[in-house]
This record gives structure tokens, C-alpha cells and sequence, in this order.
């Protein structure tokens, strides 16, 4: 097996803590329908699977009659309010660097919207050397489905085997296992280590720091 080229990074809970900006923007639009409310810990199992999911999970079930209206507030509320309160993990910056100038080409791909990572990361990691960011965007699925990270390593002039593949969640280990990439588990994210490995991660690094040396030492 050849070493990787390049690393894919999930974006909420593995790149940014955004849980503070997603549950108070999701919880104002309940609340202006009259939708109860939840707490902040309720939304590390909301989020992951895009914004219309996300919706879905907050309003809960028999609300389907406001989804259009929860949605479309919730999405204004975090076009504006997404860089509030939301920070960067610890450790984040460094293992950017060192991956950088160890040669590894850096991408992220998010169920997140497509402007919604744009304008994210170029808040909170202005200058990263990320060569693509990639969010929800028109005909393409999201993850679990494969295919947006196969696009990026197509873009990229790479195979999937090129690729680390570092998320927060089982969703991401399903991408990475659909598309045929390295996975590493952020345990520093919204899931446990144990819930990662319990979906089958052979590799869960406890802090950003550890996922440096799985990969920089190409560990298998």
C-alpha cells in the first residue's frame, strides 16, 4: 500500500467546534414556531447529515407542516450568526501546518451547505492551505454516499488509496469506507471515541496532535 498524498477533513466537530452557532440558531427558529427547544449536547446526534436532517431531527416527529418554515429561518439565522460563537479545536492549526509542509495535500468536504463551509473556514482558518472545500451542493449526495469524495480525489488528480479520510462521526467512517480511503476517527469531536470505534475505526486519535502521528508516520 502506497503512502497518502492527501487528507480529507471532515468540517463540524472535526476541523471546528460549531455546536454552540448551530444548536442557539436551530433552537431560535423552533422557537419562533413554537417548537420546544434542545439543549446544546441533543444536537452533537442532530447534526451530521446536512441542514434539511438536521431540521428534520430538531422539529421531531408529526411537525412536517413547518419543516419549510424551521428550515428556512434556521438557514438565515446561520448565514449570519455561524462565526458567533463556534471555535477552532485546539491543535487544529498545527496539524495543518505539519501536514502542509510534510507534503499532504489538504481538502474538506462537509454536508454542511457549500457557502456555509466557505464562509466558515474562512473565518476561523484564513489561509489554510486546503486546495478544495466541498459542501452540499445541487445533484451531488451527501455523505454517507461516496460520491462528493470521489469527485475531490478526481479533482485532485488522486486515487482514494491517496487518501486520509479524518471525521467525527460513523457517517464519516461509512464515507471513507464507501469510497475506499484511510479513516481516522477525530475523537476530540461531537461523537465518543467509543461510539467510533464501536462502527468499526480501527484508528481513533484522541486530540488533533495524535492524528499527526498516525499519518505522519503512516501508520497502518
Amino acid at each position: 500500500m502506497t503512502a497518502p498524498k492527501a487528507v480529507l477533513f471532515d468540517l463540524d466537530g472535526t476541523l471546528i467546534q460549531t455546536l454552540p452557532d448551530i444548536s442557539r440558531c436551530m433552537n431560535q427558529a423552533l422557537a419562533a414556531h413554537g417548537l420546544p427547544i434542545h439543549p446544546m449536547d441533543a444536537y452533537r446526534y442532530f447534526t451530521g447529515d446536512g441542514a434539511a436532517n438536521l431540521t428534520r431531527r430538531a422539529i421531531g416527529p408529526g411537525q412536517d407542516a413547518l419543516f419549510d418554515a424551521v428550515y428556512t429561518d434556521y438557514r438565515a439565522l446561520y448565514a449570519v450568526h455561524c462565526n458567533d460563537t463556534s471555535h477552532v479545536y485546539d491543535g487544529i492549526p498545527a496539524l495543518l501546518q505539519a501536514l502542509h509542509a510534510a507534503g499532504l495535500r489538504l481538502a474538506v468536504l462537509s454536508n454542511k451547505d457549500q457557502e456555509d463551509v466557505e464562509h466558515v473556514i474562512a473565518h476561523y482558518l484564513p489561509g489554510a492551505p486546503f486546495a478544495l472545500l466541498r459542501g452540499r451542493r445541487p445533484n451531488v449526495p451527501i455523505k454517507p454516499d461516496p460520491a462528493a469524495a470521489l469527485d475531490i480525489a478526481a479533482e485532485m488528480g488522486l486515487t482514494p488509496e491517496d487518501f486520509w479520510y479524518i471525521g467525527d462521526t460513523p457517517t464519516d467512517l461509512e464515507t471513507c469506507r464507501n469510497a475506499g480511503m484511510r479513516f481516522i476517527g477525530a475523537g476530540w469531536g461531537f461523537r465518543t471515541p467509543e461510539e467510533l470505534r464501536r462502527a468499526g475505526a480501527e484508528r481513533v486519535a484522541a486530540a488533533p496532535r495524535d492524528a499527526g502521528v498516525i499519518m505522519l508516520g503512516n501508520a497502518e
